[in-house]
């Protein structure tokens, strides 16, 4: 399951985990303008852990997900 909404400066998806145990908790994607980042609460370390990546990198992970193993290069 996951949700979408539209803030002033950025668009926040949240990613919930379902289904059978053990799960993770959810993940927020923020999308602004020149950055996403992606936030996910850590149990064991009891803190918000944060990748931001730039719009090419969400491209190429976006591309990624539906392509065979090897090494590739975007087109810019």
């Amino acid at each position: 399951m996951f949700t979408i909404e539209h803030e002033f400066e950025a668009t926040v998806i949240t990613l919930v985990d379902e289904g059978d145990t053990p799960l993770r908790e959810d993940a927020t994607l923020r999308a602004f303008a020149n950055k996403i980042t992606i936030e996910q609460w850590d149990p064991e370390t009891d803190s918000v852990c944060t990748i931001t990546l730039s719009p090419n990198q969400l491209r190429d992970l976006a591309a990624a997900l539906n392509l065979p193993e090897g090494i590739y290069h975007s087109a810019p």
